[in-house]
């Protein structure tokens, strides 16, 4: 995992390639909104307990996909802030249908580099 980005900017690619493949970038969506799903549960029927279930169920979805389907660890462990932000600008994209968009990002940040 590199350990240095010059900005968010310069990681989002990066984080996109950690989830080149549309099953592990569904298994977050999924994920993201039954967390979302339990914590407002847990709101509406002021039942705290509940809302510790939205981080336990997001990441344990999420880091599945990554082990099993993508077989890398996940960003969240060495960028936890960015991958956060990654993930709310990736689950976005999805949303808007742009996640042929996102398997472009994927396949140019797996790329290698060129020899200079």
């Amino acid at each position: 995992m590199p350990g240095r980005f010059d900005g968010f900017d310069d990681f989002f690619p990066w984080y996109v390639g950690q989830h080149s493949r549309r099953p592990t970038r569904w298994f977050h969506f999924v994920g993201t909104h039954l967390g979302a799903a339990t914590a407002l549960t847990g709101i509406v029927t002021r039942r705290p307990a509940l809302l510790a279930g939205m981080p336990l169920i997001s990441y344990s979805v999420a880091w599945f996909s990554h082990f099993v389907i993508e077989k890398n660890n996940p960003a969240s462990f060495g960028h936890p802030l960015w991958s956060l932000r990654g993930d709310i600008r990736m689950l976005a994209m999805m949303w808007q249908g742009r996640d042929g968009e996102l398997d472009a990002i994927a396949r140019q940040a797996l790329r290698p580099p060129r020899a200079a």
